[in-house]
């Protein structure tokens, strides 16, 4: 069993800010035997990231996060193990990355209508390979307008703020069928953030379960004690195998380090096991 793994993380095939090779070199550094690349409903740098995987004796797992919508609500869910040459897979991430185009515009003339510069936040946005709200963020700051991403969320983009615009992400089931399709295990992300009570959180799960949902994080940084042992105890309820990552963006957020002690609360399968050899 591998020591140290991160089976989330991203580069600037998404929202985050190192290459696939880059990426993979900073996991070697960090003693990381097990990366999954998770980019944002894209699989664009999973060939790169496997290449640099290779040249430095890291396991890689090809991998991603997709966006999907569940009783109005956005969930994530991570896709492991994928072929990626999966026509499916490439399908459903052309769909969803042409809705991401087409929200990032209609944000951009909300903010336009704002006073702000429209056109040029959109210019910068845009030229991402899959355009995040995390892009606008950081187009904000780079024009001077929010002194950090965070700034700029809360005060343009969040919702209620001049630029929100809600998504209208595929079904959960959807996201689930994608992932299947391309021979991977699906894997729900990081259930402490969805606001959910306990009880909703258990429909999510048992939902998640029945469509085809294999693992659920239970091991990520900013977890608090009571989140984990929520996590821990829905893998319990619903035989569902845990997952540690990251969820690493930039080497400039410290709370957010590349790569994960594998450990994980007693009986749980790590879902590390069923992607091993």
């Amino acid at each position: 069993m591998f020591k140290r793994i991160d089976l989330h993380t991203h580069s600037d095939c998404s929202d985050g800010v190192l290459s696939p090779a880059a990426l993979a070199g900073l996991a070697a550094l960090r003693g990381v035997e097990l990366l999954a690349l998770t980019d944002h409903d894209s699989v664009a740098g999973c060939e790169a990231a496997r290449a640099a995987c290779a040249s430095a004796r890291v396991r890689f797992i090809a991998g991603i996060e997709l966006s999907c919508q569940w009783r109005e609500r956005e969930i994530h869910i991570v896709g492991l193990g994928l072929d990626v040459a999966d026509v499916g897979l490439r399908e459903h991430c052309a769909a969803v990355g042409t809705q991401r185009r087409e929200r990032t515009e209609a944000i951009t003339q909300r903010l336009a209508r704002a006073g702000l510069p429209g056109p040029a936040l959109a210019q910068i946005a845009l030229a991402a390979p899959v355009p995040t709200r995390m892009h606008l963020a950081r187009a904000l700051v780079s024009l001077g307008i929010a002194d950090s991403p965070q700034q700029g969320f809360d005060r343009w983009l969040n919702r209620g703020r001049p630029g929100y615009v809600a998504a209208q992400w595929p079904l959960l089931e959807a996201a689930l069928r994608c992932i299947r399709g391309a021979g991977g295990i699906a894997v729900l992300a990081h259930p402490h953030r969805y606001r959910l009570s306990n009880g909703s959180l258990r429909e999510l799960a048992a939902q998640f379960k029945a469509a085809g949902g294999e693992g659920i994080e239970v091991s990520l940084p900013g977890m608090a004690a009571a989140d984990a042992d929520r996590a821990a105890s829905l893998a319990r309820r619903f035989g569902l195998a845990g997952s540690v990552g990251s969820d690493f963006h930039e080497p400039d957020l410290p709370w957010r380090p590349l790569g994960r002690f594998a450990k994980l609360p007693d009986l749980i399968t790590p879902i590390a096991a069923r992607l091993e050899p």
